[in-house]
């Protein structure tokens, strides 16, 4: 375990700046664009299927997820975006790996990911640190999605921290009478709905996407097909890549320059 000397920019959204912040793991993970997702400890399928699914997307674009260690969406939150592509904040000391159920999970984060904490060695959970501990997980990611969450659960103390930091805040849909706070977020307007994961992930994974997209046209060019066809499968692209000279159209065929 050792302590975080940089600026870390986004934490300057919390009430005050940790005056130590302790890791164990890849802090590159960082600099990552990161989502943050928090939800019940005793989720329903639906919203572990859905937490699973978002996560191992935003994995896949490149997006780190941040969340809490704990039990139910927390945990599933982790293993959807894989050890290697996730950051778990603690409410105790690194060494001690809580919830004890989780122990094996946290280990692999520990390794392959990053772990953080703002409690020194042996320090153990507390009411108050899973406070300070649930406003590092918030001000750590660019947007909060709450999978699932009852009026009065600790999640309602997170998504405040949300609200007061301009986080924006991205919730599953639910039937009526489920994850009532989070149904009350989206009628009251302070929260958005996923309605479609890839176009959510789109939106923060967008420039490896476009990249991809880029090299995908280049590579179907470098084949000298026939313009009409390129237009039909490329039809926004094509004519940008003429406008700044990646292409040109020679006796009806596109050539690569």
């Amino acid at each position: 375990m050792k302590q975080i000397q940089e600026n870390i920019p986004e934490l300057h959204s919390m009430k005050k700046y940790p005056k130590k912040l302790f890791y164990s793991g890849n802090t590159k993970l960082l600099k990552s664009t990161k989502i943050s997702v928090i939800g019940s400890r005793k989720p329903s399928k639906y919203s572990k299927l859905m937490t699973a699914n978002l996560t191992s997307a935003l994995a896949k674009g490149g997006v780190c997820t941040v969340s809490g260690g704990a039990m139910g969406i927390d945990a599933v939150a982790h293993r959807g975006a894989g050890a290697a592509n996730t950051i778990s904040v603690l409410p105790c000391g690194i060494d001690i790996k809580y919830p004890a159920v989780n122990k094996n999970l946290l280990l692999e984060i520990e390794k392959e990911g990053l772990l953080l904490s703002q409690f020194d060695t042996g320090f153990r959970a507390t009411p108050w640190s899973f406070v300070l501990r649930n406003e590092l997980v918030v001000a750590l990611g660019d947007v909060l999605v709450v999978s699932e969450a009852d009026m009065g659960s600790g999640s309602m103390r997170s998504i405040e921290f949300a609200l007061n930091m301009g986080r924006e805040i991205f919730v599953f849909p639910h039937r009526i009478g489920e994850s009532g706070a989070t149904n009350k977020l989206l009628k009251e307007g302070k929260a958005q709905a996923i309605y479609d994961i890839e176009e959510f992930t789109a939106r923060f994974s967008l420039q490896k996407q476009t990249e991809t997209k880029c090299d995908e046209f280049l590579e179907f060019c470098k084949t000298n097909p026939i313009y009409d066809e390129v237009l039909k499968r490329y039809p926004n692209r094509v004519f940008e890549a003429e406008l700044i000279g990646e292409i040109e159209i020679v006796n009806g065929r596109v050539i690569v320059h």
